[in-house]
């Protein structure tokens, strides 16, 4: 009877704290107002109509008339302007469509270091302005240009001055808020200043629930410096998916916040404001990362409004499912070791019980988020290619791991799993269980070498990887100590992964809890790695 009541207990246990974890990750958030107030319209939404493959930086992409058509329909329910930031690829066609639906348009001009297609794109923004004058409020001539270091201030000054003498619209150049006042020569060849403030990407990261005051103290500064200019903040936003930057997190709830408090502020301060933007845009997550694809206020598949009224908001609206999925994983984990005790029959201590519960915990509470990093988090065959084997490697380890623990099959080293003749006997479970073990180490590693060679656009995979590394290491902790020398290839990896972990941590910085949480699991993978001796053992 013991021998049945420590599983249930554990497992009842284990499926009551999933509940208990999915339910306050559910919690949705209380605004004072809806994201989106369905009676009050926005000033002003950036839009760039991209959907799937389709990207702004390959020549050939052509946007239809339709596709333009459908999404402004859209936008038209809930904002009276648009702003753009080109007139190539097909997107000369949006001031004419836009009309239609009664939307304005700030009409963005791009400008790179290219200038035979700068001198395009003035022609074709010159020609919209004046077949448009109604729907045309004003050209953004260039978006960042300044920033990137492709044109000079004094070169940009001259361009706005000479379109300005062939268009009567308002004049106007957009650039982060401190580029502004590094470039202050330009202040009398615009006729209002645009700047950018998105907390998120600053070079001291804002919590969600400080931008608004951020942004706000921002503009003040800004007012100061270029007197007798109105300031318009062309872009503000934050993103829905992605890593944390310091203590900025990217969230549902936190964009929602942000363009919640925004509006109510431009409102009460009576500033224009240009949210970014309208559109998720898939593409960008191959230059800036996860988060540069998640800004939308609808997103890029079904192009349907994130937050709509009188829909609570949470970070996980799937979130019964995904709990759920975790409590199948973790029936599956219990399972696997009952069935290991069904086959070979012994009492195993309490502490191989409590590793089986505490790996099934945490896989049934981690399944969910990790499969949802996944969805968001991959872009292009090989990424999808590469997360879905570390989640496959991750959802297998604690079912395999639990097998191990009640079979009395060790945790084996590299070397014994692919160099040894005298191994070629081992099950088939113990096979692919080594095999996972590889595949963990392998991707693990991958993933800390990338936060420390190009941290900016990479990913925490805290859920996936602590989901797999959780049962190797009960697995590692459960095994006798074996007296064979320490194998040379988990010693660099374990190395590795240290050395990965202290910069990555020291790197992000103390108040970013997904760094903190990943750096944990490294060295948790190390120190299994570290643990691991070259010694025979019977290949069960």
């Amino acid at each position: 009877m013991n021998s049945v009541r420590t599983p249930l207990t554990l497992l009842l246990i284990s499926l009551a704290t999933i509940a208990s974890v999915w339910r306050w990750l559910a919690i949705p958030i209380d605004l004072t107002s809806a994201p989106i107030d369905p009676n009050a319209r926005l000033q002003c939404v950036s839009y760039a109509p991209f959907r799937g493959n389709q990207t702004s930086l390959a020549p050939a992409t052509k946007v239809s008339r339709e596709q333009i058509a459908e999404d402004l329909a859209e936008l038209a329910k809930i904002t009276d302007c648009i702003r753009t930031y080109a007139n190539d690829l097909g997107l000369d066609q949006i001031p004419e469509l836009a009309a239609k639906v009664g939307l304005k348009v700030m009409q963005g001009i791009w400008l790179d270091r290219n200038r035979q297609k700068n001198m395009t794109a003035i022609s074709t923004g010159i020609r919209l302005a004046r077949e448009y004058p109604k729907t045309i409020t004003a050209l953004v001539v260039g978006n960042e240009v300044l920033l990137r270091g492709e044109m000079t201030a004094s070169e940009l000054a001259a361009t706005i001055r000479s379109i300005k003498a062939q268009v009567a619209v308002p004049l106007t150049y957009a650039d982060a808020w401190d580029s502004w006042l590094r470039n202050r020569e330009l202040y009398n060849a615009v006729d209002f200043v645009t700047i950018h403030v998105l907390p998120f990407w600053d070079d001291v990261p804002v919590r969600a629930k400080f931008a608004a005051a951020h942004a706000d103290a921002i503009r003040r500064k800004l007012m100061a410096a270029f007197p007798g200019k109105e300031i318009l903040i062309g872009e503000i936003g934050w993103p829905s998916e992605g890593r944390m930057r310091e203590s900025a997190l990217p969230s549902r709830t936190n964009q929602a916040r942000v363009i919640s408090d925004i509006l109510a502020l431009a409102r009460r301060e009576n500033f224009r404001v240009s949210l970014f933007e309208a559109y998720d845009e898939s593409w960008k997550q191959q230059i800036e990362g996860t988060v540069g694809g998640y800004w939308g206020l609808f997103d890029s598949k079904q192009r349907a409004l994130k937050y709509p009224p009188g829909v609570p908001i949470s970070n996980f609206p799937l979130w019964k499912l995904q709990m759920a999925s975790g409590m199948v994983l973790t029936i599956l984990v219990f399972g696997a070791a009952w069935l290991a005790l069904q086959r070979k029959p012994w009492q195993p201590r309490l502490a191989s019980w409590l590793a089986v519960g505490i790996s099934a915990t945490a896989a049934g509470i981690l399944f969910g988020l990790a499969a949802q990093k996944m969805f968001y988090e991959s872009y292009g065959a090989g990424n999808w290619l590469l997360r879905g084997a570390f989640l496959l490697a991750a959802t297998a380890s604690p079912v395999l791991g639990a097998n191990a623990l009640l079979s009395g099959r060790p945790l084996l080293t590299f070397s014994e799993l692919l160099g040894s003749k005298d191994y070629r006997t081992l099950s088939a479970l113990g096979t692919v269980h080594g095999a996972v073990w590889i595949a963990i180490t392998l991707i693990g590693t991958e993933t800390a070498l990338g936060l420390v060679f190009d941290p900016r656009d990479k990913d925490f995979p805290f859920a996936a990887l602590s989901m797999a590394v959780v049962p190797f290491a009960a697995l590692a902790l459960s095994d006798r100590p074996r007296n064979g020398g320490r194998p040379l290839a988990e010693s660099i990896f374990a190395g590795v992964l240290l050395v990965a972990a202290i910069y990555t941590g020291l790197n992000e910085g103390p108040a970013n809890w997904q760094s903190l949480w990943t750096c944990t699991a490294y060295v948790l993978l190390a120190a299994t790695l570290w643990r691991a001796r070259a010694e025979r053992a019977c290949p069960c």
